[in-house]
């Protein structure tokens, strides 16, 4: 292995983060007699645009040190857009070849930036087909199989050095509620939650992890029975989190909920965030967001006060032929009114009919 082009390829990597000023942490509206704080991470502003630049600048630095990416290795991942984006920006920046497998229904917004930063995309018809085809690729032109699903929880230090879970307790400091009652994230791979759920424990806070999951993932249902080979099969119509399977990087012993939020819920609770606060954001974020307001609606009613902290994942401009269009909403059979009314019943009442 080439150790002064290691050197140089870490340097490239390390300075592109040093160059990023911190994400920004807004505050969503809530009424002001609740004393609870709700707060969003902005992910969006990345470089390349989603909380998975966090996630690709890791996995290839973890492939760096580890001496599986070397000045002529073509680098392979399979993904549902996002990951795939970032991964393509730093082997750009690294002079490395880059294939993204990708499901054929994959937006074409993401296909288009995958291409923009020089990546390739190879087209699956079936979405569980992307880990054997992505393993087959790197086999075959003897490259490095990323694999975000299997090295995201241990890719990231846990522990620090600037991760997204240490970043947000920094930023909480000198809030009126410093410590979140809990943080809410969506698992696409898992890793974002382990980061979370092993930081606290890590820095002996008292915030709980939850974690939200959308219709046919795979993660709600292990986590209800405990089997870890829990599979729908399914596609998510949510993208970027929810998966066909249990990923390897799924952790379940760190997070203490999980609420299995519908499609119709995250769609009406991302156009209420564009609605309230100005920012545009993907489906994923409106997971989040609903899964917030619900354990909120469960805080007033116990008479507690505090903070919760969710993730503005990544920018709505990437769906716009998707969230954002009612003919889109209205094929894919979703009653985003249902839940829209619910959500500014929520915002007056502070009750939320989870529709159960």
């Amino acid at each position: 292995m080439n150790r002064a082009w290691v050197r140089e390829a870490v340097r490239l990597i390390e300075a592109d983060a040093n160059r990023s000023a911190d994400t920004h942490l807004h505050v969503f509206p809530l009424p002001p007699s609740w004393g609870i704080d709700l707060y969003l991470k902005d992910e969006s502003v990345h470089p390349t645009g989603s909380l998975k630049h966090r996630l690709a600048r890791s996995l290839l630095l973890y492939g760096l040190v580890n001496g599986q990416i070397g000045p002529d290795t073509p680098l392979i991942e399979a993904s549902s857009g996002s990951t795939a984006v970032s991964e393509a920006y730093f082997a750009r920046m690294l002079g490395l070849e880059f294939v993204a497998v990708v499901p054929r229904k994959t937006s074409p917004e993401k296909v288009q930036l995958i291409e923009f930063y020089g990546g390739r995309c190879h087209f699956v018809d079936r979405p569980p087909e992307v880990y054997s085809e992505a393993e087959r690729l790197a086999a075959e032109c003897g490259g490095h199989y990323l694999d975000q699903f299997t090295y995201a929880e241990r890719a990231t230090d846990w522990r620090g050095n600037n991760n997204i879970a240490e970043s947000v307790f920094a930023q909480m400091r000198l809030e009126r509620h410093p410590v979140p009652s809990w943080i809410v994230v969506g698992a696409g791979t898992g890793g974002t939650s382990a980061t979370f759920g092993r930081y606290v424990r890590y820095r002996r806070h008292t915030t709980k992890v939850c974690v939200v999951d959308p219709e046919n993932s795979s993660f709600y249902g292990a986590w209800e029975t405990g089997a870890m080979d829990y599979a729908t099969g399914m596609p998510s119509r949510i993208e970027g989190i929810g998966r066909p399977r249990v990923e390897p990087s799924f952790v379940p012993q760190v997070i203490d909920e999980m609420i299995q939020v519908p499609d119709a819920a995250s769609v009406a609770a991302v156009r209420l965030l564009r609605e309230r606060t100005g920012h545009w954001a993907g489906g994923s974020t409106g997971t989040n967001l609903y899964g917030a307001f619900q354990l909120i609606a469960r805080m007033l009613a116990a008479g507690q006060t505090g903070s919760v902290v969710t993730l503005l994942c990544d920018g709505g401009e990437r769906y716009a032929h998707t969230y954002y269009n009612d003919e889109w909403v209205t094929e894919q059979g979703l009653d985003i009114e249902k839940y829209g009314n619910a959500l500014q019943d929520f915002l007056m009442s502070g009750s939320l009919n989870p529709f159960e």
